[in-house]
Parts: structure tokens; C-alpha cells; sequence
């Protein structure tokens, strides 16, 4: 089995993944579905052993990082094949060895392409802020962020920093200088990497992923230093995103971190990726922007009342997801059913 070859082909039909797991044959995720893989030249896939598992390990990765999976179990990292870039994660199940590999599109997106209303491009000029992108695995976080670095390259002089794991996108300096940090190659943790940002010089930073108290603590102080700030969580909405943020700290802490939230935190764009019925997907959004209701509320934790305060400011460029599950079906892009599936308030679909 070639797995380059694969990858190419993976890529050139437009599949988001392909999971390589022992006993089955090579498995693509096409338009959010698992379907098996099958290229253009109608080869037939057998299902995997353990030494062609091996082998495409041996042929992706260093010495260095084998030796890493080997101790540790686990292991993320990327490669380019082709035309294509890939994120990949190397696992263990019942022993055997699994390939997960994620397709990164070469052509940087714009906001445009996204859909993304004009006032994030507006707080992207800004100085410092906190901009949250949330949603789970797979909903296009790291595009978005990308997105958003594209902007920012074309149209600032600054300095963006960001810290990733692994590098995604490859960013080439335009009227920005961009540096890119790779977790293990580049700096030993996200919280080492923040603690030592402010040397650097930069003016935005981008952090892949907040995943720990230290972590979360780090990239609020450097948003409150005179930074912009961009950042990623697992989160399904502004609500929970804020309550999260919160509770990673001690009680004692909280009330200053609520305090530190209603100032700093610029934005928080929550997001699922949905079939659309003309093929591909399409990025459905709730879009929370700080305003004084919004930072009263943060500060007087009264978390649970933020999604009235976006559906009453949808002029300032916000959205609730099920404002824009509407709009989406109205306009012919997803159909009813999924609109239905994804909506937390089934009525108002027909409201």
C-alpha cells in the first residue's frame, strides 16, 4: 500500500479524512460521512495488518517521532504530500497502531469564503482582545483561524505568532511578519511557549488549542497586555465557552477571571460543519460579540441570560445558532431535518 499515493488521492476527491485501522480496509470521510475509500483508478483496498500500519508510519515519519509514539502512545503531527498538507494522529487500539490523517486545504481561505460577517473583520484591526473559536472536532476551527491570520497578513504590519500542534496552514509573510511554533519541535507545552511570547515581540498571537488551567491563564494575561489574542476551545456555544473558561480556575480566582473576561473577551464564534444539500459542507455559527450588556452579564455571572442579549443585537453583527440554522434552510443550503437536528429550539424553525 501506498500511502502518498493515498493521501493524494484522498485529497484530489475531496475527502476531509481517511482512517487507516487494523482489520479494515482504508476508510474516507466524505461531506461528514465514513464511507470506504476507493480511488479513481478502481483499486481494491483489503483490510490492514499490523505491518502495513507499520510501514506507513516508517514512511511519514522521522526516526524521532516514531521513537515518541513508541513511548508515548500517541502522537500528532503533519506532512505534505503532493499538493496537500495533512494532520495526522497516530494511535494505539487493542494494540494495534491507527492513522487518522485530516486534509489541509493549500489555498489559505478568506473570510469571505467563509461567510464570516464583517464585524470580525473589524476585531481583527483591533489592538488586543481575546477571540474565541469554539465547536468540536472537525468543525473547521483551525480554517477559521486561519482565516483570520490570512486577514490580518494582508492588511496589518505586525508581528503574528502562533503556537500550534502541529502547524496547519503555512503561512508566508505579506504585510505581516509571521512566525509559527510547532508543540514539541518549537517550544515543550502551550503555557511555555505563551510565558516566554512576550520577548518576542509579537502583536498577535494565535494558540491552537487552550487546554489547561496554565494554558488558559497565560492567553488571558497576554490579552490583557496589549495583545489580540485568537484562540481555539471544544466548546458548543459563547455560554458554555465563558463557563468553562471560569471553572478551569479555583473558586477563590473566579470572580477575577469573570472581572478579567468582561473586558478582554472581544468575541466568541461557536461552529458546526453540516451537509449542504448541493454537496460539501457549510459552517453554521452562533456569534457572540462583547458589548456592556454582554460584559455585565460576564461580570455578575449571569452566564445563562448571554443568548437573549445576542438574539436582541443581531444589528451589532450577532447571531444565535438557531437564528442561523434559519437562515441556512431558508436559503436552500442544509434541509429541514438537519436544520431540526441542530437546533436547540425546534420551534422556531417555523416561527
Amino acid at each position: 500500500m501506498e500511502i502518498r499515493q493515498i493521501l493524494e488521492e484522498v485529497a484530489r476527491c475531496q475527502n476531509s479524512d481517511l482512517h487507516l485501522v487494523f482489520g479494515m480496509p482504508p476508510i474516507a470521510r466524505k461531506d461528514g460521512q465514513l464511507v470506504p475509500f476507493s480511488d479513481s483508478n478502481g483499486v481494491v483496498y483489503t483490510p490492514l495488518s499490523d505491518l502495513e500500519l507499520e510501514q506507513v508510519a516508517a514512511d511519514l515519519l522521522s526516526q524521532e517521532q516514531r521513537q515518541k509514539l513508541k513511548e508515548k502512545k500517541d502522537l500528532d503531527a503533519a506532512v505534505s504530500v503532493g499538493n496537500a498538507r495533512f494532520r495526522l494522529n497516530f494511535a494505539f487500539d487493542r494494540g494495534h497502531l491507527k492513522v487518522v490523517a485530516r486534509v489541509i486545504s493549500e489555498s489559505r481561505p478568506t473570510l469571505d469564503d467563509l461567510g464570516m460577517p464583517a464585524s470580525i473583520a473589524d476585531l481583527l484591526n483591533s489592538p488586543q482582545g481575546l477571540i474565541l473559536v469554539t465547536g468540536p472536532t472537525g468543525c473547521g476551527k483551525s480554517t477559521t483561524l486561519a482565516a483570520m491570520i490570512n486577514h490580518i497578513n494582508s492588511q496589518r504590519n505586525v508581528h503574528i505568532l502562533t503556537l500550534e500542534d502541529p502547524i496547519e496552514y503555512i503561512f508566508t509573510s505579506d504585510k505581516s511578519l509571521i512566525s509559527q511554533r510547532q508543540l514539541g519541535e518549537d517550544m515543550l507545552s502551550f503555557a511555555a511557549g505563551l510565558k516566554h511570547a512576550l520577548r518576542q515581540d509579537p502583536n498577535v498571537i494565535m494558540v491552537g488549542e487552550m487546554r489547561d488551567l496554565e494554558t488558559i491563564a497565560a492567553t488571558v494575561t497576554l490579552a490583557e497586555t496589549g495583545h489580540l489574542v485568537l484562540a481555539t476551545l471544544h466548546t458548543y456555544s459563547a455560554a458554555q465557552t465563558i463557563d468553562r473558561i471560569i471553572d478551569v480556575f479555583p473558586p477563590h480566582q473566579q470572580a477575577q477571571i469573570r472581572s478579567q473576561l468582561s473586558t478582554i473577551l472581544s468575541a466568541v464564534i461557536s461552529q458546526r460543519l453540516l451537509p449542504r444539500i448541493s454537496g460539501g459542507r457549510v459552517a453554521a455559527r452562533e456569534i457572540m460579540l462583547r458589548n456592556s450588556a454582554i460584559a455585565n452579564l460576564i461580570r455578575e455571572n449571569k452566564i445563562p441570560q448571554i443568548k437573549s442579549v445576542i438574539e436582541t443585537n443581531i444589528q451589532q453583527g450577532m447571531t444565535t445558532m438557531d437564528r442561523h440554522l434559519k437562515q441556512l434552510y431558508q436559503a436552500g443550503e442544509i434541509d429541514r431535518e438537519t436544520a431540526l437536528n441542530y437546533m436547540e429550539e425546534s420551534g422556531f424553525l417555523d416561527a
